[in-house]
């Protein structure tokens, strides 16, 4: 009979390996610098000509809201790590949502006219 410790499992806040921004996926969890998850990944932006990331737009439970790139730590497998704690979001998590979208909320016609309005910037980017 040996004296070892059972295997114990990876502690709960392992995130997993630190990951690009542009692997990054809608729904993965946001949390403050203290572990306080603050909502959820909704879209991740990129400064396209310079291929830099720019920040992420969080679901939050008061909507959705813009976490500046500066203020994100860590971007892992399993979730996200901001560089301050969760007494300072209202803070650092800018209100994203305008009245009309939060209105319209995420119907198709808003979608299409999103996606509609990426295409033109692409294409103005391009000329």
């Amino acid at each position: 009979m040996t004296d070892h410790a059972p295997d114990v499992p990876a502690a709960a806040d392992d995130d997993g390996h630190a990951i690009s921004f542009q692997v990054l996926r809608r729904g993965t969890p946001v949390r403050s610098s203290d572990g306080v998850a603050l909502g959820t990944v909704r879209r991740v932006h990129e400064a396209k000509r310079e291929h830099i990331f720019d920040g992420i737009d969080v679901d939050t439970r008061d909507g959705l809201r813009f976490l500046d790139a500066p203020e994100v730590a860590r971007i892992a497998e399993r979730a996200v790590t901001t560089t301050f704690p969760a007494a300072e979001r209202e803070i650092h998590l800018v209100d994203r949502g305008s009245r009309i979208a939060r209105i319209l909320g995420n119907t198709t016609t808003a979608r299409r006219a999103k996606r509609a309005g990426e295409r033109a910037r692409e294409q103005w980017d391009r000329r």
